[in-house]
């Protein structure tokens, strides 16, 4: 007794259909292989469940590119044309934005400019001013800030040879004081000179 047709509709309940895609993906991809292999054919399948899951087969001895090249090539249709449009507008307003930006810097470095007009050339000469404005404020501000630097180092400078003139100073009355408190048969040093006291640290002999 032969099988009873199946009706080519929709299977409702999601179980089953995702056994039957499974089933029949696979035996698709089968088939595609086999054919490769017995005729010597290129092929592409690409194949989407309704989850979005995408499952494909490329024959070896070719590429998806190439394959879509030769549909494109055979058919007359341009598969890229809509997609791409935007996309190469773009690129091309980038490459003009490019050229003109290279010819202004050379403009700017004073080559090419025979050939431009008097309000061309006035435009070049204020973009040349402005720019040198800017930097010459730049390098306002940074000299102002060296001088800053320098201005503080000078006064820990003066700030340090007072102390240590101080120091000096207040050296020599001591030495002073000694010699005169020596010389006057005073054996009392210590109420005689001011030597900073400096605390030693306790060493334990071991």
């Amino acid at each position: 007794m032969g099988r009873g047709k199946i009706e080519i509709k929709r299977i409702e309940n999601s179980t089953n259909r995702q056994v039957t895609y499974s089933k029949r993906r696979n035996g698709l991809i089968k088939k595609a292989r086999e054919i490769g292999v017995l005729c010597d054919s290129k092929i592409s399948l690409i194949i989407f469940s309704s989850t979005g899951k995408m499952s494909e087969f490329i024959s070896p001895s070719t590429t998806l590119p190439e394959l879509l090249e030769k549909y494109q090539n055979n058919s007359g249709k341009r598969l890229w044309d809509a997609k791409n449009e935007h996309l190469s507008s773009e690129i091309e307003r980038m490459k003009k934005e490019n050229d003109s930006m290279q010819m202004k810097l050379r403009h700017l470095k004073g080559e090419d400019i025979n050939s431009l007009q008097a309000k061309e050339l006035i435009a070049i000469e204020e973009a040349l001013e402005n720019g040198l404005t800017y930097v010459r404020s730049k390098q306002m501000e940074f000299l102002k800030k060296l001088e800053e630097k320098e201005r503080i180092l000078a006064e820990e400078h003066k700030r340090l040879s007072s102390l240590l003139r101080d120091q000096q100073t207040e050296m020599e009355g001591n030495i002073r004081d000694m010699e005169h408190a020596y010389h006057s048969g005073g054996r009392d040093y210590s109420t005689q000179i001011r030597f900073p006291f400096f605390p030693q640290p306790n060493v334990t002999n071991s």
